[in-house]
């Protein structure tokens, strides 16, 4: 009974931890949402302030763009709840930050604050 029980809690454990992305990966995939247009994935990793932004520009960003996003961290850095990522993709020419928070366990792409710049 001991070892079913054991064994219960390790596959609980093993199957929340694959639903929690790091900052980094819900950053690329925040990204590849975006572009692929696939709003489910896109709402789930971003606070609703950032999905409705992203929602109101997707048309007239994603047109032409196909294929891999090859995202690339360039600077990053986690400070409590909160993470900043400095990427860059095949999609844009020049680099993108993206602030992040943790809620409930899970990091979302969020707005940033009037003013408010990145760490680095």
């Amino acid at each position: 009974m001991k070892k079913i029980a054991f064994y219960s809690l390790v596959l609980l454990f093993i199957s929340c931890e694959e639903n929690q992305l790091s900052h980094i990966d819900t950053a690329k995939a925040v990204v590849e949402s975006f572009y692929q247009k696939d709003n489910t994935k896109l709402k789930k990793y971003t606070t609703p302030e950032s999905y409705e932004s992203f929602i109101s520009v997707q048309d007239m960003m994603t047109t032409n763009e196909k294929g891999m996003s090859n995202f690339t961290v360039i600077q990053e850095t986690v400070n409590g709840d909160t993470a900043w990522v400095k990427f860059t993709t095949s999609y844009e020419d020049k680099p993108e930050t993206f602030k992040l928070i943790l809620d409930d366990g899970q990091w979302k792409v969020t707005e940033k604050g009037l003013r408010e710049k990145a760490p680095f």
